[in-house]
């Protein structure tokens, strides 16, 4: 027991996978969207996202194996085909996640005063992103008490960081420096706002790690629920304030660049009183833990997550060890493996696009499961439905985003998707397949024998 974590372990889980993407990998898109009406859009998405959580914590106490998507398609569809898409989906959406952090890690750490862009001639940012999950792959395969005392520390610094920030930057923007707050209320009526919350939905992807971690939690079911319905409100809390005092505070950074725009929101505060290249370097500081959290929590979890697939066969035996004791090296240096490789090649926007697109479907499609058993006693059907209606909304309004404003993407998102669902029905239709190319080796052997046969 004493290896297993509790309800601050898995809170800190939870929101080291939610505040890395949604503050330093994410703000910056989504502010170029909707500009001052960035808190909205993040409490739009932090809505669904609720009740999306609410829809997976009645699930998990319907089923007697551990819960998560996958499990709960398998059970309330009977679908292997179906359960195995969705969770091959989540790990990919897993490493474009992981991918998003180490590239968001990397800028802040290149942005660093002092750090040069690239050494003989080699740029620095792949060569840190790399390294970066390098550290946390082996921080992993130390074991879940190293895992959860270094992410509630790295939680801990973050959280603490962000709060002064956007504490601060209220205090500065309305007593100090006295100026017009402004919360872009002339947006609110147009499709701005919910637009930049489809984007912005893998922001809020983080909770769903702990329904794959329930053999490293204490009494997970009830653990789960609770830290599900702490972790999400926190986070549209810390995402609105800091949002607020980024747009108003960094404007010009937002435009010229945005992944990094939330440290230059932290110069005019300590600038007043001599110290504006500190306020940097502390919020630069604040995102490598953010960033470097979110990894960690993502890496932990999705490794879990393979480890049960593997056991539902709904994976190759060759990722993972279904009688091993936790997550075995291997499934961490897989996942590790493929997600520094994407670092190098992708592009930070096709990465956040597609992960977004990923737990848009998954969510919409546990939300739809819930809404299905409104009859029993346990399911409220107010929260699926809305769940259902905001993934489905959000879904076409991130694909026609991306079409209007960044048509590479769009295409980059799209052949990925078409990978992924290629790679899924070939593996999970491999017997199928192979009757069919069994019966045709049969009908060719045949005409050939006849052809042979006609001639004799």
């Amino acid at each position: 027991m004493s290896e297993r974590l509790g309800l601050a372990g898995s809170v800190s889980i939870a929101l080291g996978g939610m505040i890395g993407g949604g503050i330093f990998a994410v703000l910056g898109v989504v502010a170029q969207i909707t500009g001052p009406a960035t808190w909205l859009a993040f409490v739009l998405a932090g809505v669904v996202a609720l009740c999306a959580g609410y829809s997976y914590t009645v699930l998990n106490g319907l089923v007697d194996d551990d819960g998560g998507s996958v499990t709960f398609v398998r059970c309330f569809l009977d679908d292997t085909t179906a359960a195995g898409m969705v969770g091959w989906t989540l790990l990919v959406g897993y490493v474009g996640s992981m991918g998003m952090y180490a590239v968001a890690f990397a800028e802040f750490a290149v942005g660093l005063g002092g750090v040069p862009e690239a050494v003989a001639g080699v740029p620095l940012r792949p060569v840190v992103s790399v390294a970066v999950v390098a550290a946390f792959v082996g921080l992993n395969l130390l074991g879940a008490r190293a895992t959860g005392s270094a992410e509630n520390l790295l939680v801990g610094a973050k959280v603490a960081v962000l709060v002064a920030l956007g504490v601060g930057g209220l205090v500065f923007a309305t007593v100090v420096e006295p100026r017009p707050i402004s919360l872009g209320v002339g947006q609110l009526p147009s499709f701005g706002p919910v637009m930049a919350a489809a984007v912005s939905f893998v922001a809020f992807q983080g909770w769903q790690l702990l329904f794959y971690d329930q053999e490293s939690i204490v009494d997970p079911t009830e653990t789960i629920r609770r830290a599900v319905y702490v972790s999400i409100p926190v986070a549209v809390a810390i995402y609105v304030v800091v949002g607020v005092v980024t747009t108003n505070l960094a404007r010009e950074a937002l435009r010229t660049h945005p992944h990094t725009a939330l440290a230059s929101a932290a110069e005019p505060m300590l600038g007043a009183v001599g110290y504006a290249g500190v306020g940097y370097t502390v919020v630069s500081l604040a995102a490598l833990f953010s960033t470097g959290s979110a990894i960690n929590a993502t890496l932990f979890s999705s490794g879990h997550l393979a480890k049960g697939m593997v056991s539902e066969d709904l994976l190759p035996d060759r990722v993972s060890e279904t009688g091993a004791d936790g997550v075995p090296a291997r499934t961490f240096l897989a996942l590790g493996g493929i997600t520094a490789a994407l670092t190098v090649v992708g592009s930070l926007e096709a990465i956040t696009a597609f992960a977004s697109l990923s737990f848009i479907v998954v969510f919409g499609t546990v939300s739809y499961l819930a809404l299905r058993h409104r009859d029993r006693e346990a399911v409220n059907p107010l929260p699926p439905a809305v769940g259902v209606v905001g993934t489905a909304a959000f879904a076409p309004l991130m694909l026609y985003h991306l079409y209007r404003r960044e048509p590479g993407t769009l295409v980059t998102v799209l052949v990925i998707a078409a990978a992924v669902v290629a790679a899924e029905l070939l593996y999970f239709e491999r017997a199928a397949l192979r009757r069919e190319l069994n019966a045709f080796e049969d009908d060719i052997e045949a005409a050939v024998d006849d052809a042979l046969t006609g001639e004799d």
